[in-house]
């Protein structure tokens, strides 16, 4: 089943799928749209019955997602499958939905339609404040319940979001510089594929200040692997790092190729945020030292569930921290790595 999986990182979760009646749904693999026009789409899920042999009974409920992620990024395609199979889990209706690009005004364009459209509820990340909090706080004026995830752990109660699914993304960040710290690492690199992104940013920031050393932050581009790895080769080779940590494997990729290129595979410690099969395969064959999980498939899965209680119970678990329903960060090195690598075939890690 696959809400074991979400048993094993929250034991409470167990009490709302039973609380909601989930059962088992077949695997799919749900892709984020782009287009900002999709937004105002509905999808009308039939009247509440109960099906025979254990189907799920069918809850006239409809949900909207937005995230600043795009389809392009591994990572993404994971917190997808996390919606599509709560969505069948809890026999809702959900629509998925990003902007083709990191683009904030589109974003916001996205979120609008979606409160014009008057779903049951409302899932979004929140990667600036400044840009989409007027769309956050239009759509709680109107009634409908949000709830963030992945991006916006420290702004989403101040916009008036129920409660955030996460991890806090500078104690992430603090946890990986004290980890490559701990490998003798003083001067280091930070590569970051959003610039912008305030949850990004406060992973540099709190791996900074974990490592207690010099780290200086490499810009990229996710959508150009080549422009991202040229100028990482760049940096490596005149800043002369001894540590490198990467903020998603959009940039741990390049990473990777540039310090295999220039001969510093094994010279120079290698770390990343989230989790892809070639990460992971890195991580195993010892090029790269560990890589912080925050355990996308959850982030996309909860909100799911928690807006059904909520609209079934009128209550929510308000999380372990200030509101914040934590999902990492889960630490992956080569002693686990085989058995994620297991999980990640699957779409779940």
């Amino acid at each position: 089943m696959r809400s074991k999986y979400l048993v094993a990182v929250l034991a409470m979760m167990a009490l709302i799928v039973a609380a909601c009646g989930g059962d088992d749904a077949a695997e799919t693999t749900a892709a984020p749209t782009t287009a900002a026009a999709d937004s105002a789409e509905t999808t009308s899920a039939p009247e509440p019955t109960t099906a025979p042999d254990e189907a799920v009974a069918q809850r006239d409920l409809r949900f909207v997602v937005v995230s600043h992620g795009q389809s392009s990024d591994p990572f993404w395609s994971v917190a997808a499958n996390g919606v599509k199979a709560a969505e069948e889990d809890m026999g809702v209706s959900v629509v998925y939905q990003a902007p083709g690009t990191f683009d904030m005004a589109e974003m916001a364009q996205i979120i609008d339609a979606a409160v014009a459209s008057q779903p049951d509820g409302l899932v979004v990340t929140i990667p600036d404040a400044d840009a989409l909090g007027p769309s956050i706080r239009a759509a709680i004026e109107a009634g409908i319940p949000v709830i963030s995830m992945n991006s916006g752990s420290d702004v989403f109660a101040d916009l008036g979001v129920l409660v955030h699914v996460g991890q806090t993304e500078y104690e992430a960040g603090l946890i990986a510089g004290q980890e490559m710290g701990g490998m003798g690492v003083s001067n280091a690199l930070c590569i970051n594929q959003e610039v912008g992104n305030a949850a990004l940013d406060a992973r540099c920031q709190g791996f900074e200040d974990g490592l207690g050393g010099n780290v200086e932050v490499i810009p990229v581009d996710l959508a150009d692997p080549t422009g991202a790895q040229a100028a990482i080769e760049g940096a490596l080779s005149s800043r002369n790092p001894d540590g490198v940590l990467a903020l998603g494997p959009t940039g741990a990729i390049p990473a990777l190729n540039a310090m295999d290129n220039l001969g510093m595979l094994g010279q120079v410690q290698l770390a990343t945020f989230d989790l892809g099969p070639e990460v992971l395969e890195a991580i195993g064959a010892g090029n790269m030292a560990f890589a912080i999980d925050q355990y996308q498939y959850a982030q996309g899965y909860l909100p799911i569930v928690l807006l059904t209680m909520f609209h079934e119970t009128g209550g929510l678990p308000l999380g372990s921290v200030d509101r914040v329903v934590l999902t990492g960060p889960q630490l992956v090195t080569a002693d686990n790595a085989a058995d994620v690598i297991s999980y990640s075939e699957e779409g779940l890690r």
